[in-house]
C-alpha cells in the first residue's frame, strides 16, 4: 500500500485533475513548488499508482457515436469463472467506454456508446442476451452526460465512527 497523501499531494492531484496538459513548470507554480520538487512528487505519485494515466476527452459525436446507454446486466452465476469469462468478453467490444463491476441487483453497468437505437439493438442481441451467462438485461439511455469539476473526494483511512 502507498503511503499517505498530503496536502501538497492533495494540489498536485487537483490541479492535474482539470488539466494534466500543464508543463511541470505552471503545475509547480500552481501549486507553490519548486520544478524539481514538483516533478519529483509527480513521479513518486506515479510509481505509487496513484497517477494511474492521462486521457483526452473526445466529443462523442466526433467519433460516429450518436447514442449512449447504460446497460445493467445481471449474470446467471456468480462463480469466479463466470466473472472472468464475461469480463474478459467485455474487454474486447470497441463499444464498451466503461464498466462496472457491482454489489447488488446487477453485476454489471456498462456505458456504451454506438451510432443509433439499431447499433445499440443489435449490440444487446449479440453481445448480451446470447450469452449463456446473461440471465438479465436493462438498458437506459443517455441524455447528457457531465464530468464533475474538482477533486476526487478524500476518504480517511481511520475508523468511520471514531468516538464509537
Amino acid at each position: 500500500m502507498s503511503r499517505d497523501l498530503d496536502r501538497i499531494d492533495h494540489a498536485i492531484l487537483a490541479v492535474l485533475r482539470n488539466n494534466a496538459r500543464l508543463t511541470n513548470k505552471e503545475l509547480a507554480a500552481r501549486v507553490g513548488l519548486a520544478p524539481s520538487s514538483c516533478l519529483e512528487r509527480v513521479r513518486r505519485l506515479h510509481e505509487e499508482r496513484v497517477l494511474r494515466g492521462y486521457y483526452a476527452e473526445i466529443r462523442p459525436d466526433a467519433l460516429g457515436i450518436g447514442l449512449q446507454a447504460m446497460i445493467a446486466v445481471r449474470l446467471s452465476r456468480h462463480s469466479r469463472t463466470t466473472v472472468e469469462s464475461f469480463r474478459e468478453h467485455l474487454k474486447s467490444m470497441p463499444e464498451l467506454m466503461d464498466i462496472y463491476h457491482l454489489a447488488g441487483a446487477n453485476d454489471f453497468l456498462l456505458r456504451v456508446g454506438v451510432r443509433d437505437s439499431d447499433h445499440l439493438r443489435e449490440l444487446i442481441l449479440s453481445a448480451f442476451t446470447s450469452r449463456p451467462e446473461v440471465a438479465h438485461v436493462e438498458t437506459a439511455l443517455i441524455f447528457e452526460h457531465v464530468r464533475p469539476t474538482g477533486t476526487a473526494p478524500i476518504v480517511s483511512r481511520g475508523p468511520a465512527n471514531p468516538g464509537s
